[in-house]
């Protein structure tokens, strides 16, 4: 989810940081060239199998600390067993605990390891939050474009990873948290297991399975030559639209902080954002899986797999 706007976040103390909210400027990076996808690396089948179920109403819409977040837990843990991801820590939970407003609420991160074939002390993290808006007033917000989609993706690139291991040790966090204040974000980094120097990136997927302008945005490239020389100069695949901005430089809005990358941005790690601007069904009860757009939601992912694998033949 990204961070709504500051006159709203005054009035809504729990979620200052969490998710993103904009008016969307006119666009000056817009490529009209794309590449047709011909060869996916992830099987389609399995990604909308798991965006689906994740946002099913036997979630919850997954609130941190409920039984619909617990289940959701499971079941990434279950999943990146099958996909042969390794735990970074014991049975893959980071448990933390934290207090917004006058709850307290127990969550936990879910950490996976791909190690890499040559950068054994360096590590990308890819992130995805798995927690959403559980039940309010009855209803279940389901968050499937938020961000049952975002864990989705990092199934794939599980995925990808058995035939196509990356260089870089790759650390795939499902986090806990992000609605309520990036909490799941903030501990992984202020109490990660590994060395944050040894951490050369962040990739963060919130929000990337629909598009009304077929915009994916790549917010951060500006703090990385190497990131914007990466982003720059790719070329656009199916029916993504890949452009960078929401970074402080375009008048649009800044979402630097406006996902769990901000963690990783404080401890100046370098990050990309990748997401999609708000559209009419953000935190309603109707983000539910059919109303993502799943060609484009393929697309996006095809899309995140190429740009990591120009990233992680660089030297971070």
């Amino acid at each position: 989810m990204k961070t709504i706007n500051f006159f709203l976040a005054l009035s809504i103390c729990v979620s200052v940081l969490s998710c993103q909210s904009q008016k969307q400027a006119p666009n000056t990076n817009v490529k009209q060239q794309y590449q047709p996808i011909e060869t996916y690396t992830f099987t389609k089948e399995a990604l909308l199998k798991h965006v689906k179920t994740l946002s099913s109403d036997a979630f919850e819409g997954r609130r941190t600390g409920t039984a619909g977040a617990l289940k959701a837990k499971n079941y990434i843990i279950e999943t990146f067993k099958e996909l042969g991801v390794s735990p970074l820590v014991e049975n893959y939970e980071q448990p933390f605990r934290f207090k917004s407003a006058v709850k307290t609420y127990d969550a936990v991160n879910v950490l996976g390891l791909v190690k890499g074939t040559d950068h054994s002390d360096k590590y990308i993290v890819i992130t995805a939050h798995y927690d959403h808006e559980g039940i309010k007033n009855g209803m279940i917000y389901n968050g499937a474009d938020d961000n049952a989609s975002g864990v989705g993706a990092l199934f794939a690139f599980a995925e990808y990873f058995k035939t196509n291991p990356p260089k870089h040790n790759v650390i795939l966090a499902a986090l806990d948290g992000e609605e309520l204040g990036l909490k799941g974000a903030y501990y992984f980094v202020d109490s990660s297991v590994v060395a944050l120097e040894n951490m050369v990136l962040n990739l963060n997927f919130d929000m990337i399975s629909r598009s009304e302008s077929q915009q994916l945005y790549a917010v951060g490239t500006r703090y990385s030559e190497v990131l914007k020389e990466t982003v720059s100069a790719f070329e656009n695949r199916g029916q993504v639209n890949l452009v960078m901005g929401h970074d402080g430089l375009d008048g649009l809005d800044d979402w630097t902080n406006a996902s769990d990358q901000a963690a990783f941005h404080n401890k100046n790690i370098p990050f990309i954002y990748f997401g999609v601007p708000d559209h009419k069904d953000y935190h309603k009860p109707t983000d539910v899986y059919e109303n993502i757009d799943q060609e484009f939601l393929i697309d996006v992912v095809q899309t995140l797999i190429t740009v990591f694998t120009q990233i992680d033949s660089k030297q971070l």
